[in-house]
């Protein structure tokens, strides 16, 4: 957000603030006063006007500029309403030369998921893609995903969601029996979120990343086809701020990014795959045994009972105990 506006902002929901005494505290016209007031309230801010000047009554549910205001990370906000794809316009955006930008939607009409499948993404979701460009080798690019894991799955907590993280990229809820105990391994999670990582860059290292998170808020699960158990915060919780949620992910999202090391420690925190059996579809075969371990920057170990094999990518697949 341009950093008038925001301090226009800022000085309204101090309230209530007369026009000359925001000019002179701003530095700028009556007029550049008004227009800002202007153009917030086309952007959805309620803004009263009275005797003794203006001040902020509401901020908008969602979009960019509420987004942006009180965003404790330095991202801008490019909201759409409705888009293709969050991260076919971050890829534009990345190859522009953008970076630090965040691309926002209610709903997709286009979304992909892992291995080119469908990502259905109505309204009443947060659908984004970060543009980022991190000065790291492109054998790192890992560790965002799980840091995008990470930071969704602790929005989810904050918001009530019992949420942990499938390897490598999928946040799930378990499921619960009627006496309120974790089901059996044979009952799949329900899935509440995805990422997708795209980048490009040299070996040693990255030109960008977009990192995509599709997260089903406040949406019903009927409204979400296909075979992963889908889940949203709607049916867990009830409805949430999307506003909120949206900016406690980034703020989490930016301060993982900025500390790689701290990530695959706080993978861990949250992982549903350690100590699971699990069965995972890679390039090279098929991989079963216990998941013992993540390591940097976010390989799965797993113990098959005559090795440890590392698993850089593929599907995992959580299994019932032998």
């Amino acid at each position: 957000m341009q950093a008038t506006r925001e301090g226009v902002l800022d000085a309204l929901a101090e309230g209530p603030v007369s026009g000359p005494t925001l000019a002179e505290r701003l530095g700028v016209s009556r007029a550049a006063v008004w227009k800002h007031v202007e153009a917030l309230r086309e952007a959805g801010f309620e803004i009263d006007s009275g005797d003794d000047g203006y001040t902020l009554a509401s901020v908008p549910e969602f979009g960019g500029p509420a987004v942006e205001y009180g965003l404790d990370a330095p991202f801008e906000v490019e909201y759409h309403d409705a888009i293709p794809s969050t991260n076919a316009r971050g890829r534009d955006l990345a190859q522009e030369g953008a970076s630090d930008v965040v691309v926002l939607a209610d709903r997709q009409t286009g979304g992909r998921g892992r291995l080119g499948r469908d990502w259905v993404s109505p309204s009443g979701g947060i659908w984004l893609s970060v543009v980022c460009r991190p000065d790291v080798p492109a054998t790192h690019a890992p560790v965002f995903t799980l840091a995008a894991a990470v930071a969704t799955t602790r929005a989810a907590r904050e918001a009530g969601v019992d949420a942990e993280i499938k390897w490598p990229n999928d946040v799930v809820v378990p499921q619960m029996t009627d006496g309120g105990d974790e089901a059996s391994d044979d009952i799949p999670e329900r899935k509440l979120a995805g990422i997708l990582t795209e980048m490009e860059g040299e070996a040693d290292r990255i030109s960008w990343l977009v990192v995509g998170i599709g997260i089903n808020a406040n949406v019903d699960p009927a409204d979400l086809p296909g075979d992963a158990n889908p889940t949203s915060v709607r049916a867990e919780v009830g409805d949430v701020d999307r506003r909120v949620f949206t900016q406690r992910l980034l703020e989490e999202f930016d301060a993982l990014r900025n500390d790689p090391d701290s990530v695959v420690d706080a993978w861990r925190e949250h992982a549903s795959t350690l100590g699971r059996r699990v069965r995972v579809e890679t390039p090279g075969g098929e991989v079963v045994g216990e998941a013992v371990d993540v390591q940097f920057p976010g390989t799965l170990v797993v113990d098959t009972g005559e090795e440890r094999v590392t698993v850089t990518a593929g599907d995992c697949e959580h299994l019932r105990p032998v």
